[in-house]
């Protein structure tokens, strides 16, 4: 799936990065103000979303590296791998993947370890914004939770096996 295959399908890759864009967007909306305790509803932007995004992230990424000029082997070579429209595309949808999953991971902790979501709402938002600093925010909090929310935590991970 060159650039030019890409256009041949009828869409664009700017069309591509909005519907890429467009379906993260409506996970970390589900994430962030639909109810959890529903497991389908959450099924969706926990493994859905970011499965398909994978998907398109996989066809993308490798009908383009192994053509294409550019590596990651330095800062030079990863410039000129992300020249290409296509790879570009692709480091972003890989961005949107993996920012909704750990988004998701977080969203499920926080929900185990009773953290309100008056409280995991913002860390969310961080996460979809920035990604890492979203993660180093809730793993601070994580760190900082009294003994007895660890000791739950600790519980029902045992009851989960």
């Amino acid at each position: 799936m060159q650039l030019n295959e890409l256009h041949a399908s009828g869409i664009s890759p700017d069309q591509w990065f909005g519907y890429a864009s467009q379906l993260a967007t409506l996970g970390w909306l589900m994430l962030i103000f639909l109810p959890r305790r529903i497991k389908p509803l959450f099924f969706i932007p926990q493994y859905v979303i970011p499965f398909s995004l994978g998907l398109l992230y996989a066809g993308l990424a490798l009908t383009t590296y192994f053509t294409n000029e550019g590596d990651y082997g330095s800062l030079t070579g990863v410039r000129t791998l992300f020249d290409n429209d296509q790879m570009l595309l692709a480091g972003w949808v890989h961005y949107l993947a993996f920012d909704l999953f750990i988004g998701a991971w977080i969203a499920r902790n926080a929900d185990d370890l009773c953290i309100s979501r008056l409280l995991q709402g913002p860390i969310l938002v961080t996460t979809f914004m920035f990604g890492p600093i979203g993660l180093v925010l809730f793993l601070c909090m994580r760190m900082t939770l009294s003994p007895s929310t660890k000791i739950v935590e600790n519980r029902k991970e045992i009851t989960h096996v």
